[in-house]
């Protein structure tokens, strides 16, 4: 009998699972991405349904919980628009980006 370590055996599924689980997670955030995409002409066709911002709801969590790259884009958007992460309802904050809203200065001044 040849003697091997128990954990050598489980190396390759492990290997294989975090590779299997990263490319499901990048899948997740294209959907997110087609889902925000998508949300924009739904949500100018009905004009008087809620139709397209549940759809983009669902699109900015699947992005900014499952790619880094989709976090770091919506980041720059919100620094770049400040009155994008007003508009966002805190708990959603929380939910994508781990965190509360950001002081707003020029809400203060005015």
């Amino acid at each position: 009998m040849t003697d091997t370590p128990a954990g050598s055996f489980r190396k390759p599924i492990h290997s294989a699972r975090k590779h299997v689980g990263g490319f499901f997670r990048q899948m997740l955030a294209v959907v997110g991405l087609m889902h925000i995409a998508v949300a924009i002409p739904v949500g100018m066709a009905t004009p008087f349904l809620p139709i397209g911002l549940p759809i983009a709801i669902i699109g900015v969590i699947l992005l900014g919980r499952n790619s880094v790259w989709g976090r770091r884009w919506m980041e720059g958007i919100m620094t770049r628009h400040p009155r994008v992460e007003r508009f966002a309802p805190n708990w959603l904050m929380r939910l994508v980006f781990g965190r509360d809203k950001r002081a707003n200065q020029q809400a203060s001044a005015d």
